[in-house]
């Protein structure tokens, strides 16, 4: 499980990346650069909802931030 977010976030970056490439080589004449970004949206809103099913299911437990210990 501790696997997943990173690789999630891996491919949100690429693809992200990818977008940017696109945007750069093509200068508007395709609509490459839209289905990366709409890939990157949907990547995003995949791993919130995971996230909040595996919290939901007890796969993952929240630690919280410990802020002063008096």
């Amino acid at each position: 499980m501790k696997w997943i977010i990173p690789v999630a976030l891996l491919f949100i970056v690429g693809s992200l990346g990818s977008a940017l490439y696109f945007m750069m080589k093509d200068k508007g004449g395709s609509s490459r650069m839209v289905y990366s970004l709409m890939l990157r949206i949907g990547l995003s809103v995949m791993l919130f909802l995971g996230i909040l099913i595996a919290y939901y299911f007890g796969w993952i437990e929240a630690t919280g931030v410990r802020v002063g210990t008096n």
